[in-house]
């Protein structure tokens, strides 16, 4: 899977981030003054542990939560998600695959049900070919059958085919920028690769911009052109996949590197003279 050296212009960025949840001595600062931009076709992965805010961040950028304090800008602009119009509006820029596919769908929506939301949140008006083609298209390009899917529910998918039939929204909608967070780690290593290669084909199609939200440094390192390391809700370390993973200068960064199995040191391959 190679990675593009040029992406395009900064379309969405964010200033003094902050989320804090409870009051008084019981609140708890999950995003502290955070700062990021990202850029259009760009693949970014957002890097912590659990509990490091990397999911909170998330949630505001799509959304799901209003920051504490801070600023998102989209286009150039304070974002501006005030009532259900204009939320819908940025919604059919911004979307997102979450980590457990089970727990994503309805489960009385019917997986043509699925699709069709999607046509609705783009407006315009098809006739039912048109719908029913749309459909199909977006199945065949994450190589599913819509015929096959037709008139089923969600959970009688598999994780891999549940996975896949998000991807295929994101097909549908063609947004500006898709938060991915953990959207491999429930699936069995076959459709994990199937599943990223599904997204970077995705992107090379649209110019997509992918946000990863992943506590896997080595997926971070293959995929990103920009790597954002978060510990305790503050970005630590940023730069490209080269500069945060192989050359770190946060010692966070190196813990998190330490704790990566090795599968040889590199003395290894030392050559010891007889």
């Amino acid at each position: 899977m190679d990675k593009r050296k040029e992406v395009g212009d900064v379309f969405l960025y964010a200033k003094g981030l902050t989320r804090e949840f409870g009051f008084g001595e019981h609140k708890t600062i999950a995003v502290n003054n955070v700062d990021f931009e990202f850029r259009r076709g760009e693949i970014i992965s957002i890097v912590g542990e659990s509990g490091s805010g990397k999911t909170t961040l998330a949630k505001m950028v799509l959304g799901l939560l209003n920051p504490t304090r801070g600023e998102i800008y989209f286009e150039g602009k304070p974002r501006d998600i005030s009532g259900y119009a204009k939320r819908k509006r940025y919604w059919q820029n911004i979307q997102a695959i979450f980590q457990d596919p089970f727990s994503t769908y309805n489960i009385f929506s019917k997986v043509d049900t699925v699709l069709l939301d999607c046509i609705r949140l783009q407006g315009g008006e098809l006739s039912k070919e048109e719908k029913f083609e749309r459909m199909k298209e977006a199945c065949k390009f994450v190589n599913l059958k819509f015929e096959e899917l037709f008139n089923k529910y969600p959970f009688e998918l598999s994780g891999g085919q549940m996975q896949r039939l998000m991807i295929a929204r994101i097909f549908m909608l063609h947004p500006k920028l898709l938060i991915a967070d953990e959207p491999t780690s429930m699936i069995d290593a076959c459709s994990r690769a199937t599943i990223l290669d599904m997204l970077l084909k995705l992107r090379e199609e649209i110019d997509m911009t992918i946000v990863f939200i992943t506590h896997d440094m080595g997926l971070a390192y293959y995929i990103s052109d920009t790597v954002y390391i978060m510990e305790h809700g503050v970005i630590v370390e940023r730069g490209t996949a080269d500069e945060a993973i192989l050359h770190p200068k946060s010692d966070y960064t190196k813990r998190l590197l330490g704790d990566v199995p090795k599968i040889y040191e590199p003395w290894d391959f030392k050559k010891t003279s007889a």
